[in-house]
């Protein structure tokens, strides 16, 4: 079970996830080995999953992102996510229902690299077709 100030760690590590144990144990009002603890026991658990980095500056500033749906021929479903995979551009990968099969975030440094990398996808064997939407701006992300 997960408790308020569980919640709390979380909400705290989703904002810096590098956020010193000290700094942790100041929000939260809580000694250092508790949140110590409380981490060691959210990562052990598996609600705690890893840790991941997030771009700033120039580099996401000139970005680009698609949202991209996917009709994938039902037979090479596993070929076809196996091969999306290994294109770098293709941030996440989710299984979705309704008319297309699969939702995939692309994310580029220029329109040009996003059409090539659209075309890269649209091109993949298993592919029936594909409907894409350019991120024109992002409102917030969590």
């Amino acid at each position: 079970m997960i408790s308020k100030q569980d919640l709390k760690l979380i909400a705290l590590l989703r904002q810096n996830a590098r956020a010193t144990i000290s700094d942790l144990a100041r929000a939260l009002h809580l000694s250092r080995s508790t949140v110590q603890n409380r981490i060691a026991r959210l990562e052990a658990s598996g609600i705690i999953k890893g840790y991941s980095l997030e771009l700033g500056g120039e580099y996401t500033a000139n970005q680009v992102e698609a949202h991209v749906a996917i009709k994938v021929r039902q037979k090479l479903t596993v070929r076809t996510n196996d091969a999306l995979a290994r294109i770098p551009n293709v941030a996440q990968l989710y299984a979705v229902s309704g008319e297309y099969d699969l939702l995939a975030i692309v994310q580029a440094q220029s329109l040009e690299a996003l059409s090539a990398v659209l075309d890269e996808i649209g091109n993949l064997e298993g592919v029936e077709r594909t409907n894409s939407a350019v991120v024109l701006e992002t409102r917030f992300r969590r």
